[in-house]
């Protein structure tokens, strides 16, 4: 693994997801030296007793920062993964002083003024409202879990996964401080879907001199299916100059 200097990662992570997902990280990145810290958005995993149908996008944006104030968080590495790129550039923007690097994995990266929903390709919209209405009214099922995911990890993975309130995905992101300027990396995991969601992303990102572009041979769970290679990808990311 690339050797660099002990740093803060700082995971959003994605939807239905939380902390706990990211338990074959931890020791991966311990062993390195980093430190690598995966709150759970209110509402979801270990916090699924606060779910309640006002839970947004600024209500987990809220939850990082609030992480970032009591843990007196500095130079992070703010890593968000799939919808976590939503919160990530929330949080960015934020505090902005308390961030060394953006780095989206596989994730939606909101302009001014967007949801997911409008960030994503228009049936992703379509789909989640269908599946929000198909249930309670207000949350959405988790999606599909990548098909090279282990039995075992199948199993863990889907008794802990919970819905999700809708108003995470509809919820525009307001930015207060304008357009980032923090250094930025987009990691593309090429194993994908036939939906593809993140690939105008990774293309605006590979075409864009203002950021380092990354690929990585995974599907979209990289902290499930192949920790050893994400860990290493982020730390050579991290040995970058900012």
């Amino acid at each position: 693994m690339a050797q660099t200097s002990g740093k803060t990662f700082l995971v959003c992570t994605g939807a239905w997801s939380a902390g706990w997902a990211w338990k074959k990280m931890h020791p991966l990145m311990a062993s390195a030296g980093h430190r690598l810290v995966t709150p759970t958005y209110t509402g979801l995993g270990e916090r699924e007793h606060l779910t309640s149908p006002s839970n947004d996008l600024e209500t987990h944006i809220q939850d990082i920062l609030a992480v970032i104030k009591y843990e007196d968080l500095s130079e992070i590495e703010l890593v968000g993964h799939s919808y976590g790129g939503m919160v990530a550039t929330g949080v960015a923007d934020r505090a902005r002083e308390r961030i060394a690097r953006l780095v989206y994995l596989d994730a939606f990266v909101p302009a001014d003024g967007q949801s997911l929903m409008d960030a994503g390709p228009p049936t992703v919209r379509q789909r989640m409202q269908e599946a929000a209405k198909a249930g309670d009214g207000w949350r959405v099922p988790s999606n599909p879990i990548p098909p090279d995911t282990s039995e075992a990890d199948v199993k863990w993975i889907s008794e802990r996964r919970v819905p999700q309130s809708i108003k995470c995905f509809e919820q525009p992101l307001k930015m207060r401080g304008g357009n980032l300027t923090l250094p930025r990396s987009y990691v593309y995991f090429t194993r994908v879907t036939p939906a593809d969601p993140f690939r105008p992303f990774a293309e605006r990102a590979k075409n864009d001199p203002s950021w380092r572009y990354y690929e990585l041979d995974a599907s979209h769970s990289a902290h499930v299916t192949a920790p050893d290679a994400l860990a290493r990808l982020l730390q050579t990311i991290a040995s970058q100059p900012a």
